[in-house]
């Protein structure tokens, strides 16, 4: 008869070793035979595999740093895609390598020390928009002047090829269906080539004109912040991987960030005020140096804040032992239709000046009231300026409103600038014992920059 040989057979597969039964007929009195060792090649792990072995953080930060070196343009998530395997393997062919669509030690180096110098050549930046309390990145060194407005911030490049807008509104009911068509609609000429609309945000990219334009919106219950960059088409392959950095950084409602109301008082906050004796009296906005610890006369050295109106927002500061004061002359004027308003922008609404310059406005009465509002309102820092009627004759104060979007949506807004008049004005002086009389009709000589610091 014959006898059944028992023989094993290990198979090594990714480093696990099976064992397997065998039987075999054998010839009686037959020594076994020597176990065989099979190696099985290991399983072969795809680029997706890999990445998603990694922390999420790290694949964010590859999706980032591809984008920056203009392979990447979607989502910076750190979810793994086709897209992004794809981003890796056109960095490697770039570089001459092997496109495996896993990053080696010293390509990721190489990126990253790339996405680092392209950063630093557009002066990236994350900032905090001081009225929505918004983060999102900003170019710096492509769009150096930046603007506060009524309803959010600006930031452009000297000759208007690149543009930043950050907006808020009010608005019932919205959904981010309903804002995505209306940004495709206004500006008219809109041409939308990509869409998303997802419940949370939509995004919007196309051409306007001769611009290529991107708008990211999102929205919490009734309030409404979009970020809309335009860009020269010349100019796409500078802005195109910052464009997308943008957008991943864009954080319209930051965990406690204010959602509606007046924005948080400034650190340091700028307004313009009024020489109107030549003992050092000058007439200013109230809430602008409402809380400071110091208030300081640009050129001239620290003030005292001797009196306030807080029905007219008026306040009377106080400067001691200056010289070349020249006070503004106080004669009526006649503001019925329009004025011109001058005062001392906001030092980043003019690269660091301190120059004074002027702007018309028109004068509305707003409901019954005696209150004036001034439109279009003036830049951040004029709150406080003088306003001078047609003939150069003294007409008020002009003064800023703070930025509030809370109410009912469908409301009105409310003026963003107001005129106090100038017989209120010399009423509030003469109550303070401050003789207004005389003067000069200069008012670009007449104003100075008020400067409160706060804790």
């Amino acid at each position: 008869m014959r006898s059944m040989l028992t023989a094993t057979l290990i198979i090594v597969a990714t480093g696990v070793s099976v064992q397997a039964q065998m039987t075999a007929p054998a010839a009686a009195g037959a020594k076994p035979k020597q176990v065989a060792t099979v190696p099985i090649r290991p399983a072969l792990q795809s680029p997706a595999d890999t990445a998603n072995a990694m922390a999420q953080a790290e694949r964010q930060a590859i999706q980032s740093d591809l984008a920056w070196v203009g392979e990447y343009n979607g989502a910076i998530t750190g979810e793994v895609s086709e897209r992004m395997v794809a981003a890796i393997k056109e960095f490697q062919k770039g570089r001459g390598g092997k496109q495996t669509g896993v990053l080696n030690p010293q390509e990721r180096a190489v990126l990253a020390e790339t996405a680092k110098k392209r950063q630093g050549n557009v002066g990236w930046k994350i900032v905090t928009d001081p009225g929505t309390g918004a983060r999102l990145g900003v170019p710096t060194k492509l769009v150096p002047q930046q603007s506060s407005e009524v309803n959010g911030a600006k930031w452009s490049s000297s000759t208007g090829t690149v543009q930043i807008q950050l907006s808020r509104r009010k608005e019932a009911s919205p959904t981010t269906a309903k804002l995505a068509e209306q940004e495709k609609k206004d500006p008219s000429g809109r041409k939308v080539e990509y869409a998303v609309v997802k419940p949370e945000f939509f995004v919007l990219s196309g051409t306007q004109g001769l611009k290529k334009f991107y708008v990211r919106g999102q929205f919490k219950g009734d309030e409404v912040r979009i970020l809309t960059i335009l860009y020269d088409q010349a100019t796409e392959g500078t802005v195109e991987p910052v464009v997308i950095a943008m957008s991943s950084a864009f954080n319209p409602f930051p965990s406690g960030a204010q959602i509606s109301g007046p924005p948080p008082r400034k650190t340091v906050e700028y307004g313009t005020g009024v020489v109107v004796s030549d003992n050092g009296a000058i007439v200013a906005d109230r809430q602008i140096t409402d809380g400071c610890l110091a208030i300081a006369i640009a050129g001239y050295g620290n003030a005292d804040r001797v009196a306030g109106d807080k029905d007219h927002d008026l306040a009377l500061l106080r400067i001691y032992g200056a010289h070349g004061l020249k006070p503004l002359g106080l004669t009526t004027g006649s503001a019925q239709s329009g004025v011109e308003v001058t005062g001392i922008a906001d030092p980043q609404n003019q690269a660091g000046g301190a120059a004074a310059s002027s702007v018309k406005a028109s004068i509305t009465q707003v409901g019954s009231g005696n209150e004036l509002a001034l439109s279009p309102a003036p830049a951040l820092g004029f709150s406080g300026a003088a306003a001078l009627d047609g003939d150069g004759n003294f007409a008020g104060i002009a003064l800023l409103k703070p930025i509030i979007v809370a109410g009912p949506p469908n409301a009105a807004p409310a003026a963003q600038a107001a005129l106090v008049p100038a017989d209120i004005v010399r009423e509030f002086l003469k109550s303070n014992d401050v003789n207004a009389a005389g003067g000069s009709s200069d008012a670009k000589a007449s104003v100075v920059r008020v400067i409160c610091v706060r804790k």
